[in-house]
Formats: C-alpha cells, structure tokens, sequence
C-alpha cells in the first residue's frame, strides 16, 4: 500500500505538489494517529468518569438534573 500523499501549496507562486510520505514521515505520521488516539480515548474516559460522578451526586441529593440547574443558577 502506498503511503499517504502531503500537499505542498506555495501560496507565494500558487505552485502544489502533490508527494507521497518518506517512511521517516509516515512512521511519524503513524505515531501522531496512536497518540491522537490515545487523547481521545483519555478525554471520552475523563468526560464519562465525570458524568457518572455528576450522576450519583444527583442520586444522593435526591434531585434532577434540571432542578439542579434551578438551583445553581
């Protein structure tokens, strides 16, 4: 499979290239996904951690979350 191609717009001349990725840039290329990956998964684990603790201090309080926001503002 061929790696993924870099557009290279010289916006002074209007010149584009169209190249494919070195190895050296598609292993970086690769290495961004996995981390950019691994960002999310720790940012929808984080929002979901939140959610669950919001949830079951409504419980406790033995309100909503609408009468919450009633009460907060």
């Amino acid at each position: 499979m061929p790696n993924p191609i870099i557009r290279i717009h010289d916006i002074t001349t209007d010149e584009v290239i169209d190249r494919e990725m070195s190895a050296d840039e598609f292993k970086q290329y690769e290495a961004d996904q996995a981390k950019n990956a691994a960002e999310q998964a720790a940012a929808e684990a984080l929002a979901a951690a939140a959610a669950t603790q919001k949830a079951a201090l409504l419980a406790r309080l033995g309100i909503t979350a609408d009468e919450a926001k009633l009460l907060i503002g």
